[in-house]
């Protein structure tokens, strides 16, 4: 294990870290929030000191750097990044309890949504500028962004690839360039341009400039954090649309967005994944707008709110322009559906991902012929290309390990009182990254009334579901720290 490697990339996490928190900084001191001006300096400045004697105890680090290395140093990464984002929140005294802080900032991170606080209008705007800001970074990856803006070096090129297969989602990751620096670049500059886009068409419905930005980050990184108390209810039908549009945009794989700058068209309408993607949002949305038709005035506001909340909860967004706990049962099933469908893979969408499970239905397709016939060489392909076996046995373990969490979590919460629709939503929406569920967790509601031990259940299944599991797990493991682990 490259301990010194790890220490010095966590060591350029805290230093970027304390480098996002300078625009909020800003805000506060325009607005003349004392508290969090000066929560936001002192975070800052422990940030600035850890990372520099990190980087002085880890100087002549080795540059051999592993799978596993990869994978408990985004884990690692995560776990210190959201423990100091959640301090500017209890200095300031916006959340004055850490674990409440944590679980915010975890939420916000991971691109949850998921919130302890019953109202958000009276937060101080530079804290709600920083909760906001952690969904865009959370939402193509922080070490994604670090290594996209840091310039390449021999000795770090044994690390690239493991850091970004182990905190990008889906069941496999590739390159888009011979360089993975040059592809982080890539995929943070198509991301910076349609948070900019997005920015510009809530301007242009006069959404306030404050309101926007903080919307664009909560729309770019699939992660619902409202700056209304009523998240979306109260903004004009246009600004719905807009939202319910580029939520939908972000939950594609970038790699079609590149494609469709090289104007390689064909193989953007050949994706399969995409066709899937598009196919059930369109499913899903015309069923519920079917089922919800009397409970509206108009065939248009109908459609309006069922779109919305389609592309909202596949999205795993989280945002809300209505009540959808009041609907009934047949549409709550459908957004229970798509919180664990989720989108594309290689986009900032959670959920087990739209390519995960075709790959799934393919390969249970391949057992069934395989028995059908023994001897007849099956293979699985996805757009054309053999999927390696390694992929397929990769996908059946997430799901496996997918299914225990999510049963273990949900009985672990089951002690904390709440009814079981509660608990199931609760974890559900949680380790799919989602943000509101039903009932008591439902749209209008919040996570506060959970205990301690809940609200760390749910802190460690955000982190499980944005990591896709396995970095996370591979902390308690006993095999990840032998020093002969490749």
């Amino acid at each position: 294990m490259n301990y010194k490697m790890m220490g010095r990339f966590i060591a350029q996490i805290l230093f970027l870290e304390a480098a996002f928190l300078i625009p909020a900084l800003c805000i506060s001191l325009y607005c003349g929030e004392d508290a969090s001006v000066k929560a936001f300096l002192i975070t800052a400045a422990m940030l600035l000191v850890v990372s520099c004697v990190l980087r002085f105890l880890c100087r002549g680090a080795k540059s051999n750097f592993y799978a596993t290395d990869g994978m408990v140093c985004v884990a690692l990464s995560w776990i210190v990044l959201s423990l100091a984002g959640s301090l500017p929140f209890v200095l300031s005294g916006a959340i004055p309890r850490f674990i409440d802080a944590l679980f915010e900032i975890v939420s916000g991170f991971t691109t949850t949504g998921a919130s302890i606080l019953p109202e958000v209008e009276s937060l101080p705007k530079g804290i709600m500028y920083w909760r906001s800001f952690s969904h865009w970074v959370g939402g193509m990856g922080v070490l994604v962004f670090l290594l996209a803006i840091v310039p390449s070096t021999d000795k770090g090129k044994g690390f690239t690839m493991h850091l970004l297969r182990a905190e990008s989602p889906g069941p496999s990751v590739g390159k888009l360039v011979p360089k993975m620096r040059q592809t982080a670049a890539i995929l943070y500059i198509l991301y910076i341009g349609l948070t900019i886009a997005d920015f510009l068409f809530l301007v242009a419905g006069k959404m306030d400039a404050f309101e926007a930005v903080c919307t664009a980050f909560g729309t770019a990184g699939t992660g619902g954090f409202g700056v209304r108390n009523d998240s979306f209810a109260s903004y004009s039908p246009y600004l719905q649309n807009v939202t319910t549009v580029f939520m939908f945009l972000f939950g594609v794989n970038f790699t079609c967005y590149y494609f469709l700058l090289l104007k390689q068209f064909g193989a953007v309408f050949r994706d399969e994944e995409l066709r899937a993607y598009f196919a059930i949002a369109v499913a899903a949305a015309l069923l519920i707008a079917w089922n919800i038709r009397g409970l509206y005035g108009t065939v248009e506001e109908t459609m309006r709110h069922a779109a919305f909340q389609v592309s909202s909860i596949m999205t795993t967004t989280g945002f809300a322009t209505t009540d959808f706990d009041q609907w009934p049962s047949f549409s709550k099933t459908i957004l229970l559906c798509l919180m664990v469908i989720g989108a594309s893979a290689g986009s900032t969408g959670g959920g087990m991902k739209v390519s995960r499970l075709l790959l799934l239905f393919k390969s249970l397709r391949r057992s069934f012929l395989q028995m059908l016939h023994p001897r007849r060489v099956q293979l699985i392909r996805n757009n054309g290309q053999v999927v390696d076996d390694k992929v397929v046995e990769t996908t059946n373990a997430y799901l496996i390990a997918y299914v225990f969490i999510l049963f273990m979590s949900f009985l672990l919460l089951s002690l904390d009182g709440f009814s079981t629709g509660t608990n199931f939503s609760a974890v559900l929406c949680c380790f799919n990254n989602i943000g509101p569920g039903l009932e008591a967790v439902g749209p209008t509601c919040n996570f506060s009334d959970f205990n301690a031990l809940s609200k760390l259940v749910l802190i460690f299944d955000m982190l499980l579901g944005r990591l896709e599991i396995f970095p996370i797990l591979c902390l308690f493991s006993r095999h990840t720290w032998h020093r002969t682990v490749r």
